[in-house]
């Protein structure tokens, strides 16, 4: 690409460029990859329906601002310097649905680790037992497989099964994560795995499992929904950075 070649960006877009291109790293980095086969989307401020996803065939730990590709809810590609870039077609179908129907999120993470796939299958999905489940108790969602994301149809079932919540479980298939900025996605993804895990390793044990009252569990739920929320989520966020630094 030359220079007359490469778009005009705006700071912000270029700002989610650089977030997003570290929160995939990140996401690498805690092992929360599957191959080229997930992916992590992010709007940029500003546009009407302009998000970011990654170029299909690069690996996480690698993943730049410039292998991010500008696409609409169309799936159409916006910059003509990125003619031809391969998007995932099933990654273009979760993350569209999502960045259609909820403008106050900012960034949708989808993941197939095998924690989050094993209580995907799970028939009591993600069970209150332990601090970072309680994160999202009462506050979850869940979506019956339907196959690969291939069809547009599907788009609208997605967005009934997410309803009002940021985080969601993808029956039989994995996780999906989302935030009011890039931020927040990364802590209630990276809670959402950790409870998976802790999960798998306390129902494997064969013991039986002691569970909260629930209004232990409400009240722990509350606690971490907070306002304050946001400014915890950009202080993990940017210590998180330095891992990759």
């Amino acid at each position: 690409m030359t220079a007359l070649d490469h778009p005009v960006r705006t700071d912000a877009e270029t700002q989610t460029r650089r977030d997003l291109a570290a929160l995939y790293r990140l996401v690498a980095h805690f092992r929360m990859t599957d191959l080229i086969d997930t992916h992590i989307s992010a709007r940029i401020p500003g546009t009407p329906d302009h998000f970011l996803i990654n170029r299909y065939g690069v690996l996480f730990h690698e993943m730049g601002p410039d292998d991010l590709v500008k696409i609409d809810t169309a799936g159409k590609v916006v910059d003509a310097a990125d003619a031809g870039q391969r998007v995932n077609a099933a990654g273009f179908t979760i993350h569209s649905a999502v960045h259609m129907a909820r403008h106050d999120l900012a960034c949708v993470i989808h993941t197939h680790t095998a924690d989050g796939i094993a209580v995907s299958c799970q028939q009591e999905g993600l069970l209150p037992i332990s601090q970072h489940a309680l994160k999202f108790y009462g506050h979850l969602g869940y979506h019956a497989y339907e196959g690969i994301a291939l069809d547009l149809e599907e788009r609208a079932r997605l967005v009934a099964s997410l309803g009002e919540h940021r985080v969601m479980i993808l029956r039989n298939h994995g996780l999906l994560a989302a935030g009011r900025t890039i931020a927040e996605a990364f802590q209630n993804i990276y809670f959402l795995e950790r409870a998976c895990q802790a999960q798998v390793k306390a129902t494997s044990s064969g013991r039986p499992l002691s569970l909260p009252p629930q209004a232990v569990c409400e009240r722990t739920a509350a606690q971490f929904n907070r306002e304050e929320g946001l400014a915890h989520a950009q202080m993990a966020w940017e210590s998180a950075l330095r891992l990759i630094a």
